[in-house]
């Protein structure tokens, strides 16, 4: 990998970069999370120019191996994280368990009426008042999922700055006194993802998103939580 490539070989010399990096990040040489080599060094690396290199680089990332920053360079997709989904599914503590630091971050909050499925949902007459989290999940950094979080108000007024102080819905939820909760329901469906979600968790173009559609209860049964989140396909094994 320190030598330009001889050409003639009727090999292109992005597929040799970008094969040759894939080796190196299989054997260790670049960790997760680990950044690469500028596109500048590359080039002067390989003898190419960095449009070669940038091609490498996106075919690296259309592989789900890496994934480029803007401003900050590219950098090694860790593992897929292992994501059970079961009676008690909590993105901290399955990170947490993975050795990977969680974090939720807010990206916005706001009141909207519950529509007839999120008002059966939630077990609600329609129309009744909702507060809606727009959430963004990370591990180590990288961007796991985004999603909707919908929670019946009055009671949990205030939620969203509960959230944004911990950055964990199970810490929110234990100063409102729930201290458990149960999943009912999820549903799982996989599509592309659009451009919103593309830049939310940080995707090369045309990559994949699994859908999960979920419903949360309290311990007495009562629905606390119905949420539409975004998982970066590459990045989450789901189990049940």
């Amino acid at each position: 990998m320190n030598a330009p490539f001889r050409r003639g070989d009727g090999i292109a010399a992005w597929k040799r970069i970008a094969d040759g990096l894939e080796g190196e990040i299989a054997a260790g040489r670049f960790r997760r999370g680990e950044r690469l080599p500028t596109e500048a060094q590359l080039a002067a690396q390989h003898g190419v120019n960095r449009h070669t290199v940038r091609r490498a680089l996106s075919a690296l990332a259309e592989r789900g191996l890496v994934r480029a920053t803007q401003g900050s360079g590219t950098f090694v997709e860790a593992p897929p994280l292992r994501y059970p989904i079961g009676p008690r599914t909590r993105f901290s503590e399955i990170a947490t368990a993975a050795g990977r630091e969680a974090w939720g971050r807010l990206l916005s909050a706001r009141e909207i009426t519950a529509d007839p499925a999120l008002a059966e949902a939630l077990d609600l007459p329609p129309g009744s008042p909702v507060l809606e989290l727009d959430t963004l999940h990370e591990a180590d950094g990288v961007p796991i999922s985004t999603g909707l979080t919908r929670l019946p108000l009055p009671r949990f007024a205030g939620f969203a700055e509960r959230y944004a102080e911990t950055g964990s819905i199970t810490r929110a939820y234990a100063s409102y006194g729930v201290t458990d909760y149960l999943r009912r329901s999820t549903r799982i469906t996989a599509r592309h993802a659009t451009p919103e979600e593309t830049e939310a968790l940080d995707l090369a173009p045309g990559r994949v998103v699994l859908v999960l559609d979920s419903v949360n209860t309290d311990a007495q049964g009562h629905p606390i939580q119905a949420t539409h989140s975004r998982f970066a396909a590459d990045r989450v094994e789901l189990s049940a």
